[in-house]
C-alpha cells in the first residue's frame, strides 16, 4: 500500500491521529511511522477494542475448574515401562530428524541490570557461558549423539533481532551449522487509550509492543518458518524460552510421550515448590486442559489440599511445550475457526499530547494486546502434561538477586553437575542442600542430559585434587 492508502485507511478506521504529525516529520520519519501502521490490522484492533476495551478487565471463569491429571515419573508412581517406550520413541523421532528446537527470544536483561538481549546473558558457574550458548550446545550435543543436526528456530523481537544476529555471527553460532539457525521476529501490537484510540510513542512512532509469547505460533506462520518445516520433514517442535539455562532442550522422553499419544500439543510440569509459587496451574475446565496463571487462580485455591495433606493445584506450568507442526498452522491461521484470545493488559504508557509533548504517566494510561502460548491447549487434540524434575530442567534467570537469579541457578547447575558426578561413582562432596563444596560445570558438549554424561564419563578419569581443590570444569 502507498503512503496515502494507508492514510486514509486509518482515517476510515477513526485512527487518524496517527498521522496527526505526518506533515512535520522528515522523509526518513513518515517512512518508519507508514512501516509501523502497515504492520497494523485495523480489523483486529477494532475487534479488540469492541470485545476486549469495552467490557473492562474480565474476571477469570473458575467454574467446573479441577486440577489437570498428569504423567508423574516412575520415581513418584510413574510406569516405568511406559517411561522406556516413550524415550525409545523420541530417540528414533530424532534420529529421524522430526524433531526442531524452538526458543522464545524476544526480551531484554533489563530486569538483571543487563544491557543486551537476554539470551547473551552469562550464566554458567566457570565459563560464564551465554544462554545463547548453553542452548546451542546442547542442540549441537543432540544432533550428535541422534546422527541428525537438528535446526533451531529462534523468534527475536524487534528490539533486540539485530544484535541477536551479530551475536551469533561474531560466535561463529557456537558450531552449529548456520544454514541450520534461523532467526525472525516476534509480531507487535499498537497500544491503545481506554477509548480504543491508537497511542503514538513520539510523533513519527506508534506505540508498539510484542504481541505476547503466543505470538510466537502466528510468527512461525508468518516467518516461513512451518513451510521450512515441512520441507525438512520436521513435524514436532520443542518450545521453551530464553531464560531457562537447566532446560533440557531436547528430551527423548518427552518426545515420545507427544507422539505416542498423538498429541498436538504437550506441555512438562513441576510440582510446585509451595502453594503461592509465581507459576500457572494446568487444570481442567469443561472437559478441556487449561492452565490458570496463579494472579487469577484465587489464594484459598492454591493453598487447597487433599486428604493426604497434598496440595490439589500441584502441577506448575514452566512453559516448555511439543508443538505439532500442523497443529501450529491451524492456530496461526484460524484454521477450523479457531485462534489465540488476546489478554487486556493495563499499562504506563509513554506517548505524546495534542500538542506532541512527552508524556510520562504515573498510572496506567492504556492497554497493550497480548497472547499466551498456553491459551492454545484447549484447542489441541489429545494434550498431555509430563512432570519433569526441578533439578532437570527448571531453573530461570529472571530476577538480578533473590530467587530466580543468577545466583540460585548457577547453584541449581552445580548441583545438577554433582548429582550427575555421585550417579557415575564419583565422590564430590556437597552441602545438604546438594550444592558442591568446589565449582563445578559440565559443558553441554561433555554432557547434556544425564544419559549423555555418563557416557562421557566413563571416558575420563578425574583426579583427587579435581575433586576437592576445583574448580573442575569438563569440555
Amino acid at each position: 500500500m502507498d503512503a496515502p492508502s494507508i492514510i486514509q485507511a486509518f482515517q476510515r478506521a477513526g485512527q487518524g491521529q496517527v498521522f496527526a504529525f505526518y506533515d512535520q516529520l522528515d522523509q526518513a520519519a513518515r517512512d518508519r511511522l507508514l512501516c509501523e501502521a502497515a504492520e497494523i490490522d485495523l480489523a483486529e484492533v477494532e475487534l479488540l477494542n469492541r470485545t476486549l476495551l469495552a467490557k473492562g478487565t474480565a474476571s477469570v471463569n473458575l467454574e467446573g475448574l479441577n486440577p489437570a491429571p498428569y504423567e508423574p515419573l516412575p520415581e513418584n508412581g510413574g510406569n516405568g515401562s511406559e517411561w522406556a517406550r516413550a524415550k525409545g520413541a523420541g530417540e528414533a523421532a530424532l534420529r529421524a530428524g522430526r524433531v526442531a528446537a524452538f526458543v522464545v527470544a524476544g526480551g531484554q536483561g533489563t530486569r538483571l541490570g543487563y544491557d543486551g538481549p537476554k539470551g547473551t546473558f552469562p550464566v554458567t558457574p566457570i565459563k560464564k557461558k551465554p544462554l545463547f550458548q548453553v542452548f546451542a550446545e546442547k542442540i549441537r550435543a543432540a544432533g550428535l549423539r541422534y546422527g541428525k543436526p537438528i535446526h533451531w528456530f529462534i523468534m527475536t523481537s524487534h528490539a533486540n533481532h539485530e544484535a541477536t544476529e551479530a551475536f551469533f555471527q561474531e560466535n561463529k553460532f557456537f558450531g552449529l551449522d548456520s544454514a541450520k539457525v534461523h532467526f525472525f521476529r516476534q509480531g507487535r501490537m499498537p497500544a491503545v487509550d481506554f477509548n480504543g484510540k491508537i497511542l503514538l510513542e513520539t510523533k513519527g512512532s506508534i506505540a508498539m509492543s510484542p504481541d505476547g509469547h503466543g505470538g510466537s505460533l502466528r510468527a512461525l506462520e508468518r516467518s516461513g518458518a512451518l513451510d521450512l518445516m515441512k520441507r525438512e520433514n520436521i513435524d514436532t517442535l520443542s518450545f521453551f524460552q530464553v531464560d531457562n539455562p537447566l532446560i533440557r532442550v531436547i528430551d527423548p522422553a518427552f518426545i515420545g510421550f507427544h507422539l505416542l499419544r498423538g498429541s498436538e500439543m504437550s506441555s512438562k510440569t513441576v510440582t510446585k515448590a509451595y502453594p503461592e509459587e509465581k507459576v500457572g496451574h494446568f487444570c481442567i475446565q469443561n472437559g478441556k486442559l487449561i492452565v490458570v496463571e496463579y494472579s487469577d487462580l484465587p489464594m484459598a485455591l492454591q493453598r487447597e489440599t487433599d486428604a493426604t495433606g497434598k496440595l490439589r493445584y500441584l502441577a506448575g506450568s514452566i512453559a516448555i511445550h511439543a508443538l505439532d507442526r500442523e497443529f501450529v498452522r491451524r492456530m496461526a491461521t484460524g484454521g477450523e475457526g479457531v485462534s489465540l484470545p488476546f489478554h487486556r493488559a493495563d499499562k504506563k504508557i509513554p506517548t505524546i499530547d495534542a500538542a506532541g509533548n512527552p508524556v510520562k504517566p504515573e498510572k496506567a494510561n492504556g492497554v497493550k494486546f497480548e497472547m499466551f502460548v498456553f491459551d492454545a491447549l484447549p484447542f489441541s487434540r489429545q494434550p498431555i502434561v509430563i512432570e519433569t524434575r526441578r533439578a532437570d530442567d527448571f531453573s530461570p534467570v529472571k530476577n538480578a538477586d533473590g530467587i530466580d537469579s543468577p545466583k540460585t541457578s548457577r547453584e541449581d547447575q552445580m548441583r545438577q553437575f554433582a548429582r550427575w558426578l555421585k550417579l557415575a561413582g564419583t565422590p564430590v562432596e556437597t552441602d545438604a542442600t546438594g550444592l558442591p563444596k568446589i565449582e563445578i560445570e559440565v559443558s553441554p558438549l561433555f554432557g547434556y542430559d544425564e544419559d549423555s554424561f555418563l557416557d562421557s564419563i566413563g571416558k575420563r578419569s578425574l583426579k583427587r585434587e579435581e575433586l576437592t581443590h576445583g574448580p573442575l570444569s569438563l569440555e
